[in-house]
């Protein structure tokens, strides 16, 4: 179980911060930046909302075969950092923030990049929180996809590791099923009741733009 929860915590926090990297300055451009075409991307944004993560398995699965990657971290990594719904969430956040700051930081002589990193994120704290409970949720919670592109025990998640409590000779072993799924679930209890207050803040704050 420990081995589990370690992949569980290394997949979680890579998948977060390769988001972020992503996420964050896409949002920005779209709620901040004017240029062509933005009202379009946006559109494919909220297209992507509703494609639903199992219709891209065989895709991934086939891309990943071609580069040999299945069955390593890089499988469970990979498809996931790009996030329809953190470009959507963190975009409605930032145009909250008044363009006033935005003018007097480029003012000052900061470049766009410095602007996102240096005032957009210190500023976007209840948002990055708010969409940190929801990734981190998803892909410690993801059996879907890890049965798919996981063979080993070594790199299995959380999730995934509680199949090895089933025997289809022995029957289920029902008495560690639920404790591994009590050690499993009081992580995520743990982390939401101490980002509770940023998560709420974050989602109110995004729900009234």
């Amino acid at each position: 179980m420990l081995r589990f929860l370690l992949n569980g915590v290394f997949v979680c926090a890579i998948i977060f911060v390769l988001q972020l990297m992503v996420c964050v300055p896409c949002a920005y451009a779209l709620a901040k930046l004017r240029f062509r075409g933005r009202d379009t991307l946006f559109s494919a944004v909220l297209v992507g909302l509703l494609v639903p993560p199992q219709a891209l398995a065989i895709p991934h699965f086939v891309l990943l075969y071609v580069f040999g990657l299945l069955d390593t971290y890089a499988a469970l990594i990979l498809p996931w950092i790009i996030s329809a719904f953190g470009i959507f969430l963190l975009r409605q956040f930032f145009r909250s923030i008044p363009d006033e700051i935005i003018h007097a930081a480029r003012l000052d002589g900061l470049g766009e990049f410095e602007i996102i990193w240096r005032i957009m994120m210190p500023m976007s704290t209840p948002a990055l929180a708010a969409f940190g409970i929801f990734s981190v949720v998803a892909h410690w919670n993801d059996l879907f996809w890890p049965l798919i592109a996981v063979r080993s025990e070594d790199i299995s998640t959380p999730a995934l590791g509680i199949l090895l409590f089933r025997d289809d000779e022995a029957g289920q072993f029902l008495g560690p099923l639920m404790a591994g799924a009590t050690i499993i679930v009081a992580p995520l209890l743990l982390a939401f009741l101490l980002a509770q207050r940023r998560f709420i803040d974050g989602l109110a704050t995004t729900a009234m733009k």
